[in-house]
């Protein structure tokens, strides 16, 4: 048996905090490993225990969750570490800013145990969560007024690429893409890395900002 996934939380809700705690680590694959009240205490803990994966709430004391998103999973960082970012929908301008700072993902304050669960595995295997029924509203205001804006690739997509690209928009895995398409997963991986160098785009939630900021994919999570 694999060793588990170690998880740190941040979140200023000591609530929030404890049902977290609980959910995950009532999974035989994932283990908590420490918890944070502010996003300072949250980026000092990063460098002491070195997690797999962080969940970190966007709005904390001290240092916000973006910014403690920026500083460990940032661009500039040489050895990022996974961040999924915790949001109600009364936080929808805030998640796109902690996209572009580094996060994997994002999931709502609500969800249920085991989209929590798998967000953390997924993020630990070093890709990152889009669930439809999630992300569907919060994707779609990202896209409000930003629809035509997004820059254009800078090669042209060739026509196994755009479908592969509405698939990972529409949150399927690479799993699930390679099946639809009939085609093994280690091509899907391929089509996704050159869909990442020529958008260019991060991680699999960059593409599906890219897709919905075109106006590919529909709202209701149906398909352009």
């Amino acid at each position: 048996m694999s060793d588990p996934v170690r998880v740190l939380l941040a979140d200023d809700q000591e609530m929030v905090r404890v049902g977290l705690t609980t959910i995950l680590d009532a999974q035989p694959d994932i283990e908590v490993v420490g918890q944070a009240t502010t996003g300072r205490e949250a980026v000092a803990l990063v460098g002491r225990l070195r997690p797999d994966v962080c969940l970190f709430d966007i709005r904390m004391p001290d240092l916000d969750g973006i910014e403690a998103t920026r500083q460990v999973a940032g661009p500039e960082v040489t050895d990022p570490v996974p961040v999924v970012v915790i949001t109600t929908f009364d936080d929808d301008d805030y998640v796109y800013d902690a996209l572009g700072a580094g996060a994997r993902g994002f999931l709502l304050k609500d969800a249920d145990p085991e989209l929590l669960a798998e967000a953390v595995r997924v993020a630990a295997r070093g890709d990152a969560l889009i669930a439809p029924s999630v992300t569907a509203r919060l994707l779609t205001t990202f896209s409000r007024g930003r629809s035509g804006r997004a820059a254009p690739p800078l090669e042209p997509l060739t026509a196994r690429e755009e479908a592969v690209l509405d698939l990972v928009a529409l949150g399927r895995t690479n799993a699930e893409i390679g099946e639809e398409l009939y085609v093994s997963v280690s091509t899907v991986k391929t089509h996704v890395g050159a869909l990442m160098d020529k958008l260019p785009a991060r991680n699999r939630v960059e593409i599906a900002l890219w897709a919905y900021a075109q106006g590919r994919i529909d709202p209701t999570g149906d398909g352009g």
